[in-house]
């Protein structure tokens, strides 16, 4: 009789997966893809190579200067350098390799004969290079965002290579409810689906490239046509389910990625909001201004005393490690497992959820307790609370001081001001943060992980001590309280008494090709 037992499947390893493996990772100049890059370099000491591409004049020579700007002399690795530096810099010249190219462009503008011997030494992709600006002209979004993964899926055709794509769990856009690792429908107008499972973008993308060109031949001076474009982008994405034009082109990104990436193995990883790190290379490394930093910052300076906000509604924020460790054992597996499709999320919301009232609550404590920590970030001791308000009153508060028909002791009552003219102030900034961020301080969703998780199971000891993705060893408390607060005031920020009346750009990724903003 036969035997119906199933073999054990073995173990993965990522040491095993991507000893010797030439990786090329994007966006390398951005926070996330910073830590992707401590991480293995650091984790995995017998990788063959990583390329990095980086835009520039062209020259590897002004690509490395790039390098030595802005990512060799990064505080992300002073870890490194404290423990190891000869062997950081012997890596850094023998094992780095940077490519001065651009990444939206066909073949990367590199010449024929280039982009083919690029192809003929890449092991494996990760895609980490994005704009995540949410209010990004539509042109610079789509170029980034979604074109380059023609380009990006034409290169691991090429090198017979995995792709490892950064995404985002907002591509779930304005579904509600759980939101599962699978592909996602729009949630507003109807996108012809493919029979291969992707849907097919390309009628949308070219009617979108005729209204950008429209407002490009309309003869406007530069800020009109961005603030045209920028419009454009958002009503196009609300018209087809998404909040901003973000998220919006991020989806339109992976139905190119999934549809260049047919027959080969390609892999979407998902994260939630990115805020510091938790642990590694160091506990609250962060650089650059994210969503809830924006809004703490403003209520550091003084520029702010309430948002709208749905309290008891969970927001979905995961530290940055967590996901660099989730995008490289979805490397190692693409590289042991391939030819199949496969999406992960990266996010906190179903196995360690934290209430955004909760998350308001812990960080005005803290700063109230303890704001002389936090030099960089308050300037005096914050007196005020911190109030949310719903959506419909804060509409009804910019409503009445659209037409003049508002009482100011209300405004003033919120926003803590005596003057008018304070009020006033403070009632645009909250506006101008609310309308970058306030959908993610709504949420009808609740991400799942599932897939993630059992990914990490495979690879035993090595997934849980090198590698931790799982979100339950988060304390919302300590990492929000200590760890977050004192490396937003260490890592971000500069010592400057310059007033914030504007939310400052946010960078969580920062691509290849342009110094975008977001979070």
């Amino acid at each position: 009789m036969r035997s119906t037992m199933q073999p054990a499947r073995s173990p993965l390893s990522v040491c095993a997966s991507l000893a010797g493996k030439r990786i090329l990772l994007t966006g390398a100049t951005g926070f996330l893809a910073k830590v992707v890059l401590e991480k293995l370099i650091r984790t995995v000491p017998d990788i063959g190579c990583l390329i990095l591409p980086i835009r520039s004049t062209g020259s590897a020579a002004s690509a490395h200067e790039r390098f030595e700007r802005e990512i060799a002399s990064s505080s992300i690795f002073d870890r490194l350098r404290s423990e190891r530096p000869d062997w950081l810099r012997g890596f850094f010249a023998n094992r780095i390799e940077c490519l001065g190219c651009e990444i939206t462009e066909a073949g990367f503008g590199l010449p024929a004969s280039r982009f083919i011997e690029l192809a003929g030494k890449v092991d494996v992709i990760i895609n980490a290079a994005a704009s995540v600006n949410f209010r990004e002209p539509l042109d610079a979004a789509l170029r980034i965002n979604t074109l380059s993964l023609h380009h990006l899926t034409a290169l691991a055709r090429a090198a017979d290579a995995p792709l490892i794509q950064v995404s985002t769990c907002y591509v779930n856009g304005f579904h509600r409810g759980d939101m599962h690792e699978e592909m996602v429908a729009p949630a507003g107008a109807a996108i012809p689906r493919h029979r291969d499972g992707h849907y097919d973008v390309g009628g949308l993308y070219r009617a979108l490239s005729q209204k950008i060109a429209r407002i490009k031949n309309a003869g406007l001076d530069p800020l009109q046509e961005e603030r045209k474009l920028t419009d454009l982008g958002i009503r196009a994405a609300n018209r087809y389910g998404w909040n901003d034009t973000y998220t919006f082109t991020k989806w339109l990104g992976e139905q190119i990625a999934i549809q260049g990436m047919q027959g080969r193995t390609l892999t979407i990883v998902r994260p939630a909001i990115i805020e510091s790190t938790l642990q590694e290379p160091v506990p609250g490394w962060i650089e650059g201004v994210k969503v809830a930093d924006a809004i703490i910052l403003a209520y550091a300076r003084g520029k702010t005393r309430f948002f709208p906000a749905q309290p008891n509604e969970i927001i979905d924020i995961i530290p940055a490690d967590l996901v660099a460790n989730s995008i490289v054992l979805a490397t190692a597996e693409a590289l042991q497992v391939p030819g199949a499709h496969r999406i992960y999320q990266c996010c906190s919301g179903s196995s360690n959820p934290v209430r955004l009232g909760e998350v308001i609550g812990l960080l005005e404590q803290e700063s109230k307790r303890n704001w002389r920590r936090y030099d960089k970030l308050f300037y005096r001791e914050p007196t005020h609370d911190f109030r949310v308000v719903h959506h419909r009153l804060f509409r009804l508060i910019l409503a009445a001081i659209r037409f003049g028909t508002g009482t100011w002791r209300t405004v003033r009552a919120l926003t803590g001001a005596r003057r008018e003219s304070a009020a006033l102030e403070a009632v645009r900034t909250t506006r101008m943060l609310a309308l970058t961020f306030s959908f993610y301080t709504q949420p009808r969703y609740r991400f799942h992980n599932r897939k993630l998780l059992a990914l990490a199971q495979r690879f035993g000891v090595e997934g849980d001590v090198l590698f931790p993705v799982d979100p339950a060893t988060i304390g919302w408390e300590d990492y929000l309280c200590r760890v977050h607060m004192a490396g937003l005031n260490r890592y971000a920020l500069r010592r400057t008494k310059t007033a914030v009346t504007t939310p400052p750009a946010v960078v969580e990724e920062t691509p290849v090709t342009t110094e975008a903003a977001a979070g």
